[in-house]
């Protein structure tokens, strides 16, 4: 890739075997700020936060036994995001002439760029849905495979397999695809039921290979049809380990009375609903958000995810999940800390992983972000600085400076972000 977009280091802690990253060295992350207010250290080990204490309350350890320092004075340390909703086979197409190439350098390189991106922005795990069958047959899922492996160890990259017809003399094809994708490595059974002549057969075929195969299912609908929504969610509704539906924009066109409805048959049947603030996806028909306020009201699980990443459906998408939980609190009325759940602990609940808290014990994956709150990180955003694993896998630095001003006087200086005096 050229030197101006985002390439996977060779880092240090790799196993001189070639069987994958060894287990990182231990970590001191000093004077973070928590959404508490407190300032802590954090000492990371084994892939672990080992301890959290008041500022300064580990340096001596850290010190004699050697282990290295991350100054963050200045960032708000969070659980890391998590991307349950990427395209990743499509994702960085939007400028290239003609249709999408699915040659599998190409799907590869551009889901290598596009994890790449996200993981600074700050998802560790992502959640990439890629089609299978028609002309491209396996060969995206196979690229996206490949990107997976080439990762590992900076970022969790799985795979939904989403075939495009599962019903009538096509469906059997598509069938057999299906399960060839999950053989291969998909660890998601997914698709579009919209798309499929026979909705209910589509979603009752997706439902048996998962059973078979003890596989969680993700299926793409706009849900503007609210009867077939509850259909689906019925016959989804008992199956573990767990059903996702997305981008369900559609509920927002829906009378009042009758999203209620829908959104409660949601609720009881225990599915998980993924919306996309940032716009939709090629996958389900229209660009408008699902009704969080009303899913949730409902009771029903709500993560958020990014969507398109600059391919045609969305040319601008950044696939940022600080963008989408920002999109939550500004426009649909969620509480910051609501919002950013919907986008770490939520979204990390709708794709099977663990639970990650600022706290001993859990998952070292964290992000810290320049800001003394979450309104604050949310709204810019601009430095961050990505835990992965218990190591530093991505850092984003912004400096933002002012020319001097044109008047005299004795006032004060211009700020100078990450500068001394001048």
């Amino acid at each position: 890739m050229p030197d101006n977009r985002p390439q996977p280091p060779s880092p240090p802690w790799s196993s001189p075997s070639g069987s994958g990253p060894a287990d990182p060295p231990p970590l001191l992350l000093c004077g973070a700020r928590l959404t508490d207010g407190r300032t802590v250290d954090v000492r990371l080990g084994g892939g672990r936060i080992e301890a959290v204490g008041t500022a300064g309350s580990l340096t001596a350890d850290a010190t004699r036994a050697c282990v290295p320092r991350l100054d963050l004075t200045g960032y708000l340390l969070l659980p890391a995001p998590a991307e349950p909703h990427a395209h990743a086979d499509t994702s960085l197409s939007a400028d290239g002439p003609g249709p999408v190439s699915q040659d599998p350098q190409d799907v590869q390189r551009r889901a290598t760029e596009a994890a790449l991106l996200q993981l600074g922005h700050g998802a560790t795990a992502l959640r990439a849905h890629v089609r299978v069958g028609d002309l491209a047959g396996l060969g995206a899922l196979r690229a996206v495979l490949r990107t997976a492996r080439s990762l590992r160890g900076l970022a969790e990259l799985t795979t939904v397999a989403m075939p495009r017809v599962l019903t009538g003399m096509a469906g059997a094809d598509g069938v057999a695809v299906l399960r060839d994708a999950v053989k291969m490595g998909a660890s998601v059974v997914g698709g579009c039921p919209d798309l499929d002549p026979d909705p209910t057969g589509y979603v009752e075929a997706v439902l048996e290979t998962a059973s078979e195969h003890g596989l969680p299912v993700d299926l793409h609908t706009d849900a503007s049809d609210p009867a077939r929504l509850a259909r689906l969610a019925a016959m989804a509704g008992g199956l573990r380990p767990g059903v996702t539906l997305g981008p369900c924009g559609g509920l927002s066109a829906l009378p009042a009375d009758v999203a209620a409805r829908t959104a409660e048959r949601l609720a009881a049947a225990g599915v998980t609903v993924v919306c996309l603030p940032q716009g939709g996806c090629g996958a389900a028909d229209g660009r408008d958000a699902a009704p969080v306020r009303l899913l949730r009201a409902a009771g029903v699980r709500v993560a958020a995810g990014s969507g398109s990443l600059r391919d045609v459906s969305n040319p601008v998408g950044r696939g940022d999940p600080l963008e989408a939980a920002y999109l939550l609190a500004s426009c649909q009325g969620l509480t910051p800390e609501d919002a950013y759940a919907a986008v770490s602990t939520r979204a990390r609940a709708a794709m099977g992983l663990p639970e990650v808290r600022v706290e001993a014990g859990f998952p070292a994956d964290l992000l810290a972000v320049r800001g003394d709150g979450l309104p604050a990180a949310l709204s810019l955003a601009y430095s961050r600085i990505v835990v992965h694993g218990g190591r530093v896998v991505a850092r984003t630095s912004a400096v933002r400076e002012y020319c001097d001003s044109a008047a005299s006087g004795s006032g004060p200086g211009l700020p100078r972000q990450g500068r001394g005096p001048a």
